[in-house]
């Protein structure tokens, strides 16, 4: 009865049944195909594209499309897709995820929907985790499509413009997310049209989906510039964490990774750094630094968080166990790790762009993926990304043996019996993986497995480039594996001569995730398209998540029986418990995401107006009504701020005047009793007679050419400048943003309000900016568009904030009144440092 209930409410079921007779009808027409000549089948894209001409959809070339494909494949690849490959397929045409286990073949299923949508001729990326996966599947799946007569590219790093811009042009473009998304970022800082390499987004098909788009969610895509130095107040803040003693002096809170220092901490810092009030206005710089210097020394572990590799601090992703070389941690913690390692203290960075994966692939017209596990995040796809997950069926049964986790008292007893096991295993010849959260870990298991004689490989993010090698070997007869996490993601593990008769692949976790996906992703790596295996998870009581939800109750009950290390308890109601710990977790972490992403949407929104109006710029033959309309809406706001009043005969006419004379025209051209008995719409309708008597002169002395150049250099240099300080600001604003909850104020709206008053407050200064540049700025005879900041860096900030710049005051006369103040106040100068 309950299977029956659960065939008729299962909502996974029903899409596949609705999916199958489309199934069907492409696998009736295998034997139509079979006889056609290899040309007959390369001409049917041709065909395709011309009834795409006429006006059909690409639905209705669906079937017809995907059994040329799965022809071709036979032909040209010696592989053909599984009905369930096609149920896949589908469903990525949908714009959905499709599930689909480890082994079954996502790489090949991926090529359907790839052709389908690249005979629009808008382009197909296909997006992978790294760029060994991205060439590896560019030339083994580029053989089927360049068949069918398309055109494949691969965007990597190492690429030219020129050679990035062709792979772009491409039919279908394989590359990772990090290349896609900075180049979309580089794209809007060029100073050329025809120095862009993107083409509009059209349609992505995403593999390892959860990977990217749910734990890098939160990661920000950051260009950078090279910033000042200020090494000194890192080491100072290094040297006083280090006399501080937690609980005493500070509080460590293992469930947020919080760190706060205590009224004794407080008092300490104060009479170290020889200041009144820690709080005071003026030492905000000092407390952040302490905050970080706090923060590395408790929160960030040495070869669990990250790494130290010729010299530098290198990041370990969480996720994966890879190291993430090029990343740094943002908002000064990278730098206070190196002081707490003793390293050089390398130099800060502002930002000039950024974007996070989230923002990024929602500007797709069409995403889809593919993962072997997605199920347990639908609602996050669903609700961020509107993707439904269907789990599409395995090809053969799954007969894998999933047994329940086996807990220990202490880490000692799980790690002793962990060490037995693989070595009773290996003298069986049966392969082992074994699955480890930390590179510390990985390292303690190896020698422990050394002490017993036991050869293994370990693939952890100090020897990853070692990956595909060992991954491949890894189902050997007698071989046995550690891997950091997912380590190797991408690549089958394919059993060797005689494994099955000795039980497949073995797979043990040494302890479990936060999130149930990982460590199903290490269950996936065994049983593969109907291969035996066997899975179980040895946890103990001291573990991260064990110890951070709630073991004391078992841990109790384990001291009353008096357990040893060497009773582990096996039990399907502890391992429910686990998973609704990890159920707990998971939910915090959604909350998190889409917290980031309800204040990301605040700059999405400002940065797509932004992008749309620069590409104007450089796109546009001539600015000379763009830029007449930004100086008419200066001259309408200094008007209305002079002429306040009711009374006329206090308006500030003589204030006016002397704005009008010192940013756009000369007293040549207008004066004070130009102004007088006239209304406030008389005064525009007058000055702005003015200025385009003063343009055209400007135009005729500089030659037409020439001031449209003119136009677009000062354009292009005050938009990158005000909007670079922008993002700095807006950083600024929501690191303490926070803070306005003690108010009961909600912080997001708040931040919604200010950051739209700053983004008015911007565009203002733009216009004013540009107005004077325009009107007063003498040319030079090297009249060239040019770069805001030197020495760019791409990079991804690992923490989910962008780098915070720090601004010095230095009074400049190119600051306007109606600016925001360089001091960060948050002012417009005239009402700061400015009166």
């Amino acid at each position: 009865m309950r299977g029956i209930l659960k065939k008729m409410f299962d909502g996974n079921q029903r899409q596949l049944n609705q999916i199958q007779p489309t199934v069907d009808q492409i696998e009736a027409l295998e034997p139509q195909l079979l006889q056609l000549t290899d040309q007959q089948l390369q001409d049917k894209t041709a065909e395709f594209k011309q009834r795409l001409d006429k006006g059909e959809t690409l639905d209705d070339l669906l079937i017809e499309a995907y059994a040329v494909v799965r022809e071709a494949s036979k032909r040209v690849l010696g592989m053909r897709p599984f009905p369930v490959q096609l149920t896949g397929a589908i469903v990525l045409h949908g714009g959905n995820i499709a599930e689909m286990k480890t082994g079954e073949g996502k790489t090949l299923a991926s090529t359907m929907p790839a052709y389908l949508n690249a005979l629009s001729g808008e382009g197909v990326h296909i997006i992978t985790v790294n760029e060994y996966l991205a060439d590896r599947d560019a030339k083994e799946m580029g053989e089927l499509f360049k068949f069918l007569g398309l055109t494949v590219g691969l965007n990597v790093n190492s690429l030219t413009k020129e050679q990035k811009r062709e792979a772009y042009l491409a039919d279908v473009t394989y590359g990772t997310n990090n290349e896609f998304g900075f180049d979309y970022l580089r794209d809007n800082m060029v100073l050329y049209k025809e120095k862009m390499v993107q083409r509009p987004l059209n349609f992505a098909i995403i593999d390892e989906v959860d990977s990217i788009l749910i734990d890098e969610a939160r990661t920000p895509l950051i260009i950078s510039g090279s910033q000042r130095k200020s090494a000194n107040l890192y080491q100072q803040a290094n040297g006083f964490v280090r006399t501080l003693k937690r609980e005493e002096d500070y509080t460590y809170d293992e469930k947020t990774k919080g760190v706060q220092l205590t009224e004794d901490g407080i008092t300490k810092a104060e009479n170290y750094f020889s200041v009144d009030n820690l709080f005071d206005v003026k030492h905000v710089t000092l407390t952040h630094h302490i905050n970080q210097a706090l923060k590395a020394h408790a929160s960030m572990h040495r070869d669990t968080d990250y790494v130290i590799e010729e010299n530098q601090v290198v990041i370990v992703d969480q996720f994966t166990g890879r190291l993430m070389k090029g990343r740094r941690y943002s908002d000064g913690l990278h730098q206070a790790i190196e002081a707490k390692e003793g390293l050089e203290i390398q130099n800060e960075s502002m930002t000039l762009a950024s974007i996070t994966f989230q923002n990024f692939f929602r500007m797709y017209n069409k995403l889809s993926g593919m993962t072997g596990t997605a199920k347990t995040e639908e609602e996050e796809f669903r609700n961020i990304y509107n993707m439904d997950v269907v789990a599409i069926p395995t090809n053969k049964p799954i007969v894998r043996d999933d047994r329940p986790d086996l807990i220990f008292k202490t880490m000692e007893g799980k790690f002793k019996a962990v060490t037995e096991e693989i070595k009773h295993r290996h003298d069986n010849g049966q392969p082992v993986l074994v699955g480890t959260v930390a590179v510390e870990t990985s390292e303690l298991i190896s020698q422990l497995l050394k002490k017993r004689g036991v050869p293994h490989n370990v693939l952890n993010a100090k020897n990853h480039y070692r990956e595909a090698d060992i991954i491949e070997n890894a189902g050997q007869l007698g071989s046995v594996t550690i891997a950091t996490n997912m380590a190797g993601r991408g690549t089958d593990i394919k059993l060797g001569d005689g494994v099955k008769a000795v039980g497949g692949l073995s797979v043990i976790g040494t302890e479990r995730h936060e999130s149930r996906r990982i460590d199903n992703q290490l269950r996936g790596r065994s049983g593969r398209q109907g291969d035996p295996g066997v899975t179980q998870f040895y946890l103990s009581m001291e573990d991260d998540l064990m110890r951070r939800f709630g073991s004391d109750n078992m841990k109790a009950m384990m001291d009353r029986f008096k357990m040893d290390d060497s009773q582990p308890i096996e039990s399907k109601m502890v391992s429910k418990a686990v998973e609704s710990a990890q159920k707990r977790v998971e939910g915090n972490n959604f909350d998190a995401r889409k917290n980031v992403l309800s204040y990301d949407d605040v700059l999405r929104e400002q940065r797509e107006i932004i992008y749309a109006q620069r590409y104007e710029v450089i796109d546009s033959d001539n600015l000379k009504d763009i830029a007449l309309r930004m100086i008419g809406s200066v001259v309408e706001n200094q008007v209305a701020l002079h002429t306040q009043e009711d009374d006329v005969a206090k308006w500030e006419l003589t204030g006016l005047t002397e704005y009008l004379h010192a940013n756009l025209i000369e007293s040549n051209y207008l004066t004070k009793q130009d102004l007088e008995g006239k209304s406030a719409d008389e005064m525009i309708a007058f000055i702005m007679n003015q200025v385009n008597i003063k343009y055209d002169a400007k135009e005729a002395d500089m030659g037409e050419d020439r001031m449209r150049e003119f136009e677009k250099v000062i354009m292009l240099r005050v938009v990158d400048t005000k909007w670079m300080d922008h993002i700095d600001q807006m950083d600024q604003l929501r690191q303490g943003i926070h803070l306005r909850a003690y108010a009961q104020n909600d912080p997001l709206r708040e931040y919604q309000l200010e950051g739209f008053n700053m983004f008015n407050a911007m565009v203002e200064s733009i216009n004013e900016d540009a107005a004077r540049y325009i009107m007063k700025a003498q040319v030079r005879e090297n009249l060239e568009r040019q770069e805001v900041a030197k020495n760019q860096t791409a990079v991804s900030g690992s923490d989910g904030k962008k780098p915070k710049k720090k601004q010095p005051f230095v009074k400049s006369d190119s600051v306007g009144r109606n600016d925001p103040c360089p001091c960060g106040s948050g002012k417009k100068y005239k009402n700061c440092h400015g009166r």
